[in-house]
């Protein structure tokens, strides 16, 4: 299905997460945000929180029970703690997005790349997932007791017969993700190595951000329709923006 069919495809804003760096900012209802990978090892870990109420924030677990699934991609959404739809996956070139790894660690980056800080390396540094979502959510004055579950975009993982998880190699390049917002929401990206990356070079991929303003939802709605507890998802998401507008 042609991306143009859920934005406007006229960019709003465009700019470059550097690879092993952290952004974040306010998405608005209605807007589309795309990451494009600039190149393989690509790996976003994404959390996010609604912006008028910071409680509210991205559930990993009801988004996979809801949705009876393991991962997300096209067709899924991600559920908020409260059963509302906070963004849904409107294109997915990747295909299959972890969500239970979590964000990498620094003691995993460290045995997986030794240790590369700011005063020698400057912004060559080696940081992990945690770290930088924590220095982004820091702004919005949000800790470590506020990140739970990581999405983390372009990254598939596989089990063993032992049901132990490892990382799945792929060229990223160039493959694009699509995120809807479906509420205010203040998004918090770090584009360091995924937790399993088995590469033994620090090396993640720069990823291109652009945003765009998205189509209002057609009749039939690809992440609203693709099962009942998503049309349900979606009635409280009604409901709520109802009950916050009414005078």
């Amino acid at each position: 299905m042609s991306v143009q069919q859920y934005h406007n495809n006229q960019t709003l804003w465009t700019e470059v997460l550097p690879g092993g760096h952290h952004w974040s900012g306010r998405i608005q209802k209605g807007a589309v945000l795309r990451f494009q990978a600039r190149s393989k090892h690509a790996n976003v870990s994404l959390f996010c929180v609604n912006a008028a109420d910071k409680l509210e924030r991205f559930n990993m677990p009801d988004s996979l029970k809801g949705q009876h699934t393991a991962y997300l991609s096209t067709g899924h959404v991600l559920y908020s703690d409260l059963g509302r739809v906070m963004a849904s996956i409107v294109t997915d070139e990747h295909g299959w997005n972890d969500v239970l790894c979590g964000a990498s660690r620094a003691e995993q980056i460290a045995a997986q790349y030794g240790q590369q800080n700011f005063q020698a390396a400057r912004n060559a540094m080696y940081q992990s997932g945690v770290d930088g979502l924590l220095v982004e959510m820091a702004k919005s004055s949000l800790g470590q007791t506020d990140l739970s579950a990581t999405l983390n975009l372009f990254s598939k993982v596989a089990p063993n017969d032992a049901g132990e998880l490892s990382y799945v190699t792929a060229d990223n390049t160039d493959q694009v993700i699509e995120l809807r917002f479906e509420m205010d929401c203040l998004v918090f990206l770090s584009a360091a190595p995924h937790a399993l990356d088995q590469n033994p070079h620090y090396q993640p991929a720069d990823i291109q951000l652009s945003l765009f303003k998205a189509h209002p939802l057609n009749e039939h709605d690809i992440c609203r329709d693709s099962c009942a507890q998503n049309q349900r998802a979606f009635q409280n998401n009604a409901r709520y923006f109802t009950l916050s507008d009414a005078c």
